[in-house]
Order: structure tokens, then sequence, then C-alpha cells
């Protein structure tokens, strides 16, 4: 598996799904057209761009289009680079049925097409890029982040200090905190917020 510096940007779940089996990259979704009204994600493309670059990964048809073009108009082109997927006619396993134009998108594509358009994108290989000791789940379980009652309000309070997408998942979250910081800076940031919150009674508040 391949190891890829660039944030890569698909529409869905599936299309993320289908793109980790292939390589080892931090994969942001825009859930479809959501992206249009998201503010919060608008700006956390752009943080992604400025500090790691975005490739676009979108489908083939209308729709895919549609929303490359629409990341084109809000984060800065010098920090993007553009993976189009080939026209393949069918439909997803499972689809009952085709897409309106008919044909397959990212989450349908052979690895090996996914692999070539990245590749002509310009994306960055880096086999042996991935950090020594990143941040794990396990951290986030030890931080009362994931696993542990109240874990969802308290990754509320770290994605307010972040100014990240309050809607962002334990994983995603984990995506972006190794994108941009490292694990003893995690442990820096959990430690001043705690700082920060001494004289708050609340659980949530003190666990951070």
């Amino acid at each position: 598996m391949l190891s890829i510096k660039e944030v890569i940007v698909v529409e869905g779940r599936y299309d993320k799904n289908a793109l980790s089996q292939v390589v080892d990259a931090v994969i942001l979704e825009t859930d479809g057209f959501g992206i249009f009204n998201d503010r919060q994600k608008q700006k956390l493309l752009r943080r992604m761009a400025e500090s790691r670059g975005l490739i676009v990964l979108t489908d083939s048809d209308g729709a895919g289009f549609l929303i490359r073009s629409f990341i084109k108009g809000c984060v800065d082109p010098k920090f993007v680079k553009h993976a189009y997927i080939p026209d393949v006619y069918g439909k997803e396993r499972r689809k009952s049925l085709p897409s309106k134009e008919g044909k397959l998108g990212v989450e349908g594509m052979e690895p090996e097409v996914l692999l070539e358009a990245l590749r002509r994108a310009g994306a960055s290989l880096e086999p042996d890029s991935a950090p020594a000791h990143p941040i794990t789940k396990a951290d986030l379980y030890a931080c009362g982040l994931s696993g542990r009652e109240g874990s969802a309000q308290r990754r509320q309070v770290l994605l307010k200090e972040l100014d990240l997408p309050e809607r962002l998942t334990a994983d995603a979250l984990l995506d972006v905190l190794n994108a941009t910081m490292s694990r003893e800076e995690f442990y820096d940031l959990r430690l001043q917020m705690s700082s920060r919150q001494t004289e708050t009674s609340s659980p949530i508040s003190s666990t951070l």
C-alpha cells in the first residue's frame, strides 16, 4: 500500500472505503452536495490544502464535476491537484440500478485504475512517510474522546478548540489530527486545554 502526502477529497463514504483499500492517506468526504453549504468543511479543506495539499477525486458524472468545480472556487488552486477516473459504464454491486448517467463512480473502480488516476494527478507517493508515533485510537480513548461516557461531548470541545466541523467523526478527527500535528503536540494541546478548565467542575471538561 502506498502512502500519499496530499489529503484526498472524495464524495462519500463508499468512495472513501474503496480508496482506503488502495492507499494510506487522509481521505475527506464532501458528503455529496453537502459541501456547498458546509462552511466549516470548506474551511477544513482550505486548511488541509495549505498544510498538505489536496487531490480531488470525484465521480466522472455531472454531479462529480459540479462538486469538483465548487472546490476549485473555494480552495486556492495552487494547493489543489485533480485526479480523474475514466468513463466506465455499469453499476456498483451495492446498487440495484446504475447511476443516472450509467457510469461507475470512484467506489466501482478497480484498485489499479484508482492508483493510475492518482499518479497522473501528480500525487506525492511516500512509501515510508508514516510517522513513527502517530496519534491512535488508544490516545483518543485515554483522553476520553472515544469509546467512553461523554466522549461525543468532549470531542465537540476539541473540535471547537481546533475550529473543525462539529459533525466530524472520531475516525475523521484522528485523520485530521495526524495530518496537522504530532502525538507530542496533541498531548501538549490536551494539557493546555485542561489547564484552562481547572476551575470548571463539569466532568466532561475536566477529563480533557
